[in-house]
C-alpha cells in the first residue's frame, strides 16, 4: 500500500556547512543503534548487539495467527503458517549485514537520515526456509519479472504513506542462500530483527532484509516502488534518477586499539608492539585482502587475513602489528576483494549517503 500525500520526488534534505546534528536525527539514533566496535571480537553477533534500524514502529505480530501470502504471477497462491515453514527443510547461513547509510555521519555535506559512523554493521546465523523452495512450490510463471517483498511495519517517508516493500528480481530471489528466516543465532527472531519472518539476502545491503515478512507477489514489470524506485538509490543530484543500491562495497573495520576516553572515545595505547585486529567482508565479490596503515594512510602494508570458515557471506577476521611510539597517530584499515573493488582514499558522496566505504580511520594516542 502506497499514498502519495506530498511531492515524491523532493530529494532528502542536505545539512548547512555549519550545522550540527539535529533533533530528528538524534530521535533515530535513539531507537536505532549500531554494533560497538569491540564486538567486532565475536564470529557471531550477539542479537542485542547487531546494528539495527526501524523505519517505522516494530509492529506486534502473533505468530499462532499469522500467515505469509505467497500470490501473483505464480500457478498456485500459497498461504504458509509459521508451522509449516518451519515444517520445511531448513538451512542455516553465516550473513555480514551492513546498512547501506553506514558511515554517512561522516560526509559533508551531511545527508539528514539515521546518523550512521562505522558501526551499522553485523553477523549472524540466519536459520530458515530456502526462499527457492517456497517459490518452487507455488510454480513461478515465466513472465514474472520481480518478486515483491511487503512488511507490516508501516509508515510515511518523505510524504509517501506506505509499507515497507522492496522488489528483488526473479533470478535474485532464487539464489541458493537467500532465506525465509524464523531464527536468529539458533533462537526465534527477536521483535526488532522481524519476528516472526524476515527475508536475508546474502551479500545485499540491509534494505533489502525485509522484516516482519507478511507477503511475497510475483510480477510481471519491475517493481517500482518507493523504496526501490525513490529512497535506495545513489545520486549526485536529487533530479537524477540515479543507480540503484545493491550489493555491499567491500569495507574493513578495526576493534579500536588500547583503551578509551569516556566522552570523546579517544583512544589511548602504551608504547610497544600493538596487535591489531578487525573483521573485513564485501558482498559485491569474495573478500581479497586487507591493508594496514599507521600514517593516516600515507603508506600501506598487508595484512594477515584469518580463515573463511564462516562462509562466503560472512566477514573475516584481519590482523597487524604495530610499533607503538609516543605521539598522536591514525591508524587506517581498508579492504580489497576478488574483483579488485577497494575502499576510496577519496569520497564517495552521494545524496543519500548510500554505500560509503572510506577507509575506517582511528585517531590513537601512544602516551610517553
Amino acid at each position: 500500500m502506497t499514498t502519495q500525500l506530498s511531492e515524491v520526488s523532493r530529494p532528502a534534505r542536505l545539512a548547512a556547512d555549519d550545522e550540527g546534528i539535529t533533533i530528528d536525527e538524534l530521535a533515530l539514533a535513539a531507537r536505532n543503534h549500531g554494533m560497538p566496535l569491540e564486538a567486532l571480537r565475536h564470529d557471531v553477533t550477539p542479537p542485542g548487539l547487531h546494528y539495527l534500524l526501524v523505519h517505522y514502529d516494530i509492529p506486534y505480530l502473533d505468530a499462532t495467527t499469522w500467515q505469509l501470502q505467497v500470490g501473483g504471477a505464480v500457478d498456485t497462491e500459497l498461504t504458509l503458517s509459521l508451522a509449516q515453514l518451519r515444517a520445511l527443510p531448513s538451512r542455516t547461513v553465516r550473513v555480514t549485514m551492513e546498512c547501506a547509510g553506514n558511515g554517512r555521519a561522516h560526509l559533508r555535506p551531511r545527508p539528514i537520515s539515521q546518523p550512521w559512523l562505522v558501526e551499522a554493521v553485523g553477523t549472524a546465523d540466519w536459520t530458515g526456509v530456502p526462499l527457492r523452495t517456497v517459490l518452487e512450490t507455488a510454480g513461478v510463471s515465466a513472465s514474472a519479472v520481480d518478486a515483491v517483498f511487503t512488511g507490516a511495519d508501516h509508515g510515511v517517508e518523505r510524504g509517501v504513506e506506505q509499507d515497507y516493500q522492496r522488489g528483488l528480481a526473479v533470478t535474485d530471489a532464487l539464489g541458493d542462500d537467500v532465506l525465509l528466516a524464523y531464527e536468529m543465532n539458533g533462537e526465534p527472531l527477536p521483535p526488532q530483527h522481524g519476528y516472526p519472518l524476515r527475508l536475508v539476502v546474502p551479500g545485499w545491503y540491509g534494505m533489502a532484509h525485509v522484516k516482519w515478512l507478511r507477503s511475497i507477489e510475483l510480477i510481471e514489470e519491475p517493481f517500482t516502488g518507493f523504496q526501490n524506485t525513490v529512497a535506495y538509490r545513489i545520486r549526485q543530484d536529487g533530479d537524477e534518477q540515479g543507480d540503484a543500491v545493491t550489493r555491499t562495497a567491500p569495507r574493513a573495520l578495526l576493534i579500536p586499539p588500547g583503551f578509551p576516553d569516556f566522552q570523546t572515545r579517544e583512544r589511548f595505547v602504551h608504547p610497544g608492539t600493538v596487535e591489531l585486529t578487525g573483521r573485513a567482508w564485501s558482498g559485491a565479490a569474495a573478500l581479497a585482502a586487507v591493508e594496514f596503515s599507521h600514517d593516516d594512510g600515507r603508506t600501506w602494508s598487508r595484512a594477515r587475513l584469518g580463515p573463511d570458515d564462516g562462509g562466503r557471506w560472512a566477514w573475516r577476521r584481519w590482523s597487524a602489528v604495530w610499533e607503538a611510539v609516543p605521539g598522536r597517530h591514525t591508524l587506517a584499515v581498508r579492504a580489497v576483494d576478488a574483483a579488485g573493488n577497494t575502499q576510496p582514499d577519496a569520497g564517495s558522496w552521494n545524496r543519500g549517503g548510500f554505500a560509503n566505504n572510506l577507509p575506517h580511520r582511528v585517531p590513537v594516542t601512544c602516551l610517553s
